[in-house]
């Protein structure tokens, strides 16, 4: 036990020796480093990085859902008729009415892929009145909680604004004409109209599927700029995400 004493002051002057002060103050710095990985970012930078990210994010989510086949190429975000509605559909298919079902199915992915352009302004406004809370909040939650954030601060905005374009490009081509077209088919189709079909506000349902499409796309942007070092495109971002 006596040894073991002796031992220490020799082990502690040989740390602190000069042959070995290079060494101890990089595992200082490693340590601090793995201690606080953020702390050393201050509230503008970590408020800027998030801006940064968030911009260059949903500007690639709007752009993916608004082009041809944004929705509708799309399996993850295609707008399909409700579990319901999309059984009468089936039906009508087999009996020879399926050309006219996708049709229905298409322009609603043409009407959500329509209105998608109008998030660009609704989201920029959302950043532009980002807080320092908001920021903390977001960069220590979870993959997905600058979506949440949008989503709570910008949904009943982007419904109001996506639902006209939804109205007049579906009226364009005459969707909900094709829609009460063929319910009307399928209710005359013996037995199966016992069933009933429910009603459907069609701009409504596709403007919130839209959203639903939109916001799935903003979390999946986000989720890479988090975790892929590629997404991570500027020094800001790199500095912000990185240690994450």
């Amino acid at each position: 036990m006596k040894r073991i004493f002796y031992l220490v002051p020799v082990i502690l002057l040989l740390f602190l020796s000069p042959c070995h002060a290079g060494f101890f103050d990089d595992l200082s710095s490693e340590v601090m480093k793995k201690l606080q990985p953020q702390s050393a970012l201050d509230d503008s930078t970590i408020v800027k990085g998030l801006k940064e990210a968030l911009a260059s994010g949903t500007e690639r989510a709007v752009t993916a859902v608004s082009k041809p086949d944004g929705y509708f190429g799309n399996q993850l975000i295609k707008i399909m008729l409700p579990n319901r509605i999309q059984q009468a559909a089936d039906v009508l298919g087999e009996i020879g009415y399926q050309q006219q079902v996708d049709e229905l199915v298409l322009s609603m992915n043409r009407a959500a892929e329509k209105a998608a352009p109008k998030a660009a302004v609704l989201f920029g406004d959302a950043i532009r009145k980002m807080t320092v809370e908001d920021a903390r909040g977001i960069l220590s939650g979870g993959d997905t909680a600058a979506t949440s954030f949008f989503e709570k601060k910008t949904r009943p905005q982007l419904s109001e604004a996506f639902k006209p374009t939804v109205a007049k490009t579906m009226g364009q081509v005459g969707t909900a004409r094709a829609y009460k077209e063929l319910i009307g088919k399928y209710k005359t189709v013996p037995l199966l109209s016992m069933a009933g079909v429910p009603s459907l506000d069609l701009d409504t349902y596709v403007t919130n599927k839209a959203l639903d499409g939109l916001f799935k796309m903003v979390g999946d942007e986000e989720k890479k700029i988090r975790t892929n070092p590629a997404a991570q495109t500027t020094d800001l971002l790199r500095k912000v995400f990185g240690g994450k």
